[in-house]
């Protein structure tokens, strides 16, 4: 893990909301959970995110150790995030949101 991350908090769920409490780090996250995706591809699936603010989220993720930066010397560059280990560790958490989600959808459709 990257020294650039602060110091965390005492509280686990904090420590987890430090970590993926921005909109587009769940739906980064959402998206690489099947596998790797170029920037594009995220870009495309996330829906109105920018670019810049995207890359931002990618490079906060990768200095946290959710994500890998896979660069490959090609013309045009081409440039791929997986998720790591810890990255994918986060599923039941997603997971456990999705179904939430569903079950609150459900309710309020009625």
């Amino acid at each position: 893990m990257s020294t650039a991350v602060k110091e965390l908090p005492a509280c686990p769920v904090e420590t987890t909301l430090t970590l993926i409490s921005d909109k587009w780090k769940v739906l980064i996250l959402r998206d690489l959970m099947p596998g790797t995706k170029r920037f594009g591809e995220l870009k495309k699936s996330i829906g109105k995110v920018s670019q810049k603010v995207l890359t931002a989220q990618l490079r906060e993720m990768e200095d946290s150790g959710l994500l890998t930066r896979t660069v490959y010397a090609e013309v045009p560059p081409r440039v791929e995030y997986s998720l790591t280990e810890l990255g994918r560790s986060l599923k039941p958490v997603l997971d456990a949101m999705w179904n939430w989600g569903e079950a609150y959808k459900a309710k309020n459709e009625q």
